[in-house]
């Protein structure tokens, strides 16, 4: 081939390259979204079916290994306890989990990316619905990973940080030191467990650790420096 045409060919394969990465963007938020709006109905079934095999969420403290994993947190863990057993809304039951801010990298490759998102949540049960009533609000970061098994996307690690909580009524302000405990037993001796514990173990609001980025500073290209050391100043450990 002539020099030009070898310069066309490469500028093609270059532009197919970048077309590519573009297209899988598109599908990983595609992927990172229905999780949000399937978490929404507690379709806890088809949330599991987002995950590879060799999935894992880290969650309050834990990380839910694998198929398993995953199942035990989702089914027999929010299933049972949110929706009464059913794959499905349940009357009265607020779970409203937008997903937000992603930046989504994915390898040069095309084999895995990274995301870092956001969750703001509303939740809570009416005062009509069977249950002690309740209304919390709720904010999160996440830092997933994702892998392209036979050309589909799927989810190869849900890390959700969860950051604060508060109530309707009183709001972040007031929220009770370690308002939600972290996980302190694995599997099987909690049978919903998770099967790990995240060292060191995260904290809650007032806490405010930054969670690590998996990217770079996009002007500088240097790491992004995380300065933790008064991020926990007056909070009180158990």
């Amino acid at each position: 081939m002539s020099e030009d045409t070898t310069a066309l060919v490469a500028r093609i394969e270059k532009l197919e390259h970048e077309l590519g990465i573009q297209q899988d963007v598109n599908a990983i938020r595609k992927l990172q979204y229905t999780y949000g709006y399937l978490i929404d109905k507690s379709q806890y079934n088809e949330v599991v079916d987002l995950f590879s095999d060799a999935g894992e969420v880290w969650f309050l403290g834990g990380i839910y290994k694998k198929k398993a994993g995953v199942r035990r947190l989702y089914i027999e863990r929010f299933q049972t306890n949110f929706t009464q057993g059913h794959n499905g809304p349940r009357y009265g039951w607020l779970l409203d989990h937008p997903q937000m801010q992603m930046v989504i990298d994915v390898a040069p490759d095309r084999k895995t990316a990274q995301v870092r998102g956001r969750s703001m949540m509303q939740a809570g049960l009416h005062e009509s619905a069977e249950g002690d009533q309740r209304a919390w609000w709720e904010g999160g970061i996440y830092e997933n990973e994702y892998v392209r098994e036979d050309g589909v996307w799927k989810i190869l690690a849900l890390r959700y940080y969860p950051f604060w909580h508060g109530t309707f009524a009183d709001g972040w302000a007031k929220t009770p030191i370690d308002f939600i405990p972290m996980a302190t037993r694995i599997f099987p001796e909690d049978p919903l467990g998770p099967d790990a514990l995240i060292d060191p173990k995260p904290r809650l609001w007032p806490a405010t650790d930054t969670v690590p980025f998996h990217y770079p500073h996009p002007v500088t290209g240097q790491p992004i420096a995380i300065d933790n050391s008064r991020a926990r100043e007056g909070y009180k450990d158990k």
